[in-house]
């Protein structure tokens, strides 16, 4: 459900660009953009920093695609919120503390050896680079109807099968502090608790 809540928008633009065209799917995704931020933080009162990311990115070209009535702004918009997600993840090492985002993310959830969360980080990183370069050669040598179709299947499944292979990884190395604590019961509360606190 939250994965398919993080596309909510991109479903919307799909929906709506076979039913009336590229402006009104976009005029749609920006208002379901807004929408998602709102939904997001009347649950759980806080915004997660690629729906930020999303949005702007969805305003600022979404309205130029408008305004100027060019569907080229509104292509960009993939490369421009990938390529600030992966700023975002590349410099959070040096803001609020040393550890990647990716840690701050999931790290209350999931305890594992630091060299593996900065290698997962620096996947993400390198996931939100490749993307973006992607989504314009799809734009720039594709038909508009097919970049909308591979802006929802195509996104759609390489961010499935990249989840599916990040969590094989994280599967692997978190069962090793786990498998460590079993020979000493006394040592695993101690442990457990402290990487919690941390």
């Amino acid at each position: 459900m939250k994965f398919l809540f993080d596309f909510f928008p991109v479903i919307l633009f799909f929906a709506a660009f076979k039913i009336f065209g590229i402006y009104v799917a976009t005029a749609f995704m920006m208002a379901a953009s807004i929408l998602q931020i709102s939904i997001n933080w009347w649950k759980h009162r806080r915004i997660e920093t690629a729906h930020v990311l999303t949005l702007v990115a969805v305003l600022v070209l979404g309205t130029a695609t408008l305004v100027l009535h060019d569907e080229r702004f509104i292509k960009l918009k993939p490369t421009l919120a990938y390529g600030l997600t992966a700023i975002v993840f590349a410099g959070s090492h040096f803001v609020a503390g040393k550890k990647p985002l990716i840690q701050k993310l999931l790290g209350d959830q999931l305890i594992l050896p630091s060299k593996i969360w900065t290698l997962l980080n620096i996947a993400w990183i390198a996931f939100f680079v490749v993307c973006g370069v992607l989504n314009l050669v799809i734009a720039h040598y594709f038909s508009l109807d097919a970049w909308v179709n591979f802006k929802l299947f195509g996104f759609l499944g390489i961010t499935l099968v990249f989840a599916m292979a990040q969590g094989l990884v994280i599967n692997k190395y978190a069962q090793k502090p786990l498998e460590k604590s079993e020979e000493k019961p006394e040592e695993k509360s101690i442990e457990t608790h402290g990487s919690i606190q941390s």
